[in-house]
């Protein structure tokens, strides 16, 4: 006899309890921009409806999205001036180490404030390493992405995200909070991370372009996918706890091969330009944002990520809410 399965669509009691992939709240994680300054929240052209923020301002907008159900947030720091090595990033006064301060005494421990750990929004050259001689310099590298990690652990961070791709980063990461006594602190590692047009928002938002060449000798051939098996096995051996594959809509078949390969938690990252293509066509009249934001959460999940990172977070806890999703 043919299994007859439309009794499980016959009602939306019944769609909503036989769902096999479900999205909840806790696994979002909204990207905030914050820069130096006072007073400031300026909506970013290249993304409509996400706005950079001063330390003293992005209190509101955490407040905002907490209320709507969104708990977790990954901070990006834009600093006024910028050099060669990249101090503004583990400067104890820095951008990011302020607004973690201000947000941890505002907020407690009702917020999970996860941090960016990169050099390019704070160098000259918008490289996410050290040059010399117009070459990347990865292993001089190291230690100050160790140290900018330990100075977000230090100002109040729950979780650091290391994203420049340098090798070696996790186990430099991993050392040094050990070595300070934070060996409970997760590493969330941008594992595998391809070096992708979708980017370009971003860039415009954080002001981090590179000012020569490109950084496909650091980031990934979107070509490959042994290599990114290699790269997120490599960085749960050197210490990482959670992995993350970006970008998230072209790379779902790369979620899907990693949550074969590792138990542990798997985020994804639905990066600017997915965010602003999904926003200009829905302007163009051509799409319906809402449903294919919906849409498009869901298949994220259901190729097997555990985390989200979007810009649609707040969005999507109101479609969870609503029952569309979830």
């Amino acid at each position: 006899m043919k299994r007859r399965t439309r009794r499980l669509r016959s009602n939306e009691n019944i769609r909503h309890l036989t769902r096999e992939t479900r999205i909840s709240l806790n696994s979002l994680v909204y990207p905030i921009f914050v820069r130096e300054g006072r007073g400031i929240k300026e909506e970013i052209p290249s993304l409509p409806g996400q706005f950079r923020y001063s330390p003293d301002t992005v209190e509101t907008e955490i407040e905002a999205a907490l209320n709507a159900g969104v708990k977790s947030f990954l901070l990006f720091g834009i600093p006024e001036s910028k050099d060669d090595h990249g101090s503004g990033a583990y400067d104890k006064n820095g951008v990011v180490q302020e607004t973690i301060r201000k947000l941890r005494t505002a907020f407690g421990t009702d917020i999970c404030l996860i941090t960016d750990v990169c050099l390019c929004e704070y160098t000259t050259h918008g490289h996410c390493g050290l040059v010399t001689e117009n070459k990347i310099d990865n292993d001089c590298t190291l230690p100050l992405l160790a140290k900018t990690a330990l100075s977000h652990i230090q100002a109040g961070c729950d979780i650091v995200a290391p994203s420049g791709m340098m090798d070696g980063t996790v186990a430099a990461i991993r050392d040094s909070l050990d070595k300070f006594g934070y060996t409970n602190t997760p590493i969330m590692s941008y594992a595998a991370k391809y070096a992708s047009a979708f980017y370009g928002p971003f860039r415009d938002a954080a002001g981090s372009s590179p000012q020569f060449g490109d950084r496909k000798t650091y980031q990934m051939d979107f070509h490959n996918a042994r290599e990114a098996a290699n790269r997120i096995q490599s960085d749960i051996d050197e210490g990482a706890d959670i992995i993350i594959v970006k970008p998230a809509l072209s790379c779902l078949d790369i979620i899907s091969k990693a949550r074969g390969q590792v138990n542990v938690p798997i985020a994804t990252y639905s990066v600017s330009g997915e965010y602003a293509m999904m926003k200009a066509a829905a302007a163009a009249g051509y799409t319906d944002e809402y449903g294919i934001m919906c849409e498009s959460a869901v298949s994220i999940y259901r190729a097997g990520a555990d985390i989200l990172i979007t810009y649609f977070a707040v969005a999507l806890a109101e479609a969870i809410r609503k029952g569309d999703i979830g």
